[in-house]
């Protein structure tokens, strides 16, 4: 890998909190019940099933006791959400990932853990949904596995009609990737983390192997000495 822990290190700096993000709408607790209750409904009460592809992989937060590598087909990865919390600020935004339309996106499924499982379902949708703008970017996907096909949930999974995410050159999401930063650290961390931890399951992303070598370029001219 080109983007190093030494390289991302300066990336990271202490940035405060500024509260929910701008423009966006707090999911209120009713909100959050109804998404919850949806849900529940729509797995037939079955096993449920989560598609993971960034940061759940390596940080899913629920216990699980299945978990398998497999891939869904029609969606792709891509630092498309702009975002000016979390990993990020207003005085220099960010971008997270989403799933966008077409091609084929490699991740691992994990199967809630049935004895938790309505406690760790809210906290999950909690935790990946906390505005009402992005309710509709919960979507169950279709994931091929070696052991069969799966029903899984994802989240950040944009519809054409959604204005939160816009695809771009990787050069310029590189450009914007190599600055943020935010509380919850940087968006050069996320993007490195993501990239180590499909490597470690076996996955190459060729956007994100060749986005992560053109965000070690920018950080080394940001970060240059003088």
């Amino acid at each position: 890998m080109a983007l190093t822990p030494d390289l991302v290190a300066p990336t990271i700096r202490p940035v405060p909190d500024e509260g929910p993000e701008p423009r966006w709408t707090p999911l209120p607790k009713a909100e959050l019940d109804a998404l919850v209750e949806r849900v529940e409904a729509e797995s037939g009460r079955g096993p449920i099933w989560i598609f993971a592809y960034g940061s759940l992989i390596w940080n899913p937060e629920f216990q699980f006791d299945a978990r398998e590598v497999g891939t869904v087909f029609g969606w792709h990865r891509a630092f498309s959400l702009h975002i000016e919390r979390w990993r990020a600020s207003t005085e220099q935004p960010g971008l997270m990932m989403a799933l966008e339309r077409g091609g084929r996106c490699d991740g691992v499924v994990f199967r809630i853990a049935y004895s938790k499982r309505q406690n760790d379902l809210r906290t999950l949708l909690a935790r990946e949904i906390r505005y009402r703008e992005v309710v509709d970017m919960v979507r169950w996907v279709r994931v091929r596995t070696e052991s069969g096909e799966r029903k899984a949930l994802t989240f950040w999974a944009s519809t054409p009609r959604h204005q939160l995410t816009d695809r771009m050159p990787l050069a310029e999401a590189a450009s914007i990737i190599a600055a943020a930063c935010g509380p919850a650290g940087s968006c050069a961390q996320y993007l490195y983390n993501t990239v180590l931890h499909l490597e470690a399951e076996g996955i190459r992303d060729r956007n994100l192997w060749r986005l992560q070598q053109l965000v070690a370029e920018e950080i080394r001219c940001l970060f240059a000495s003088p």
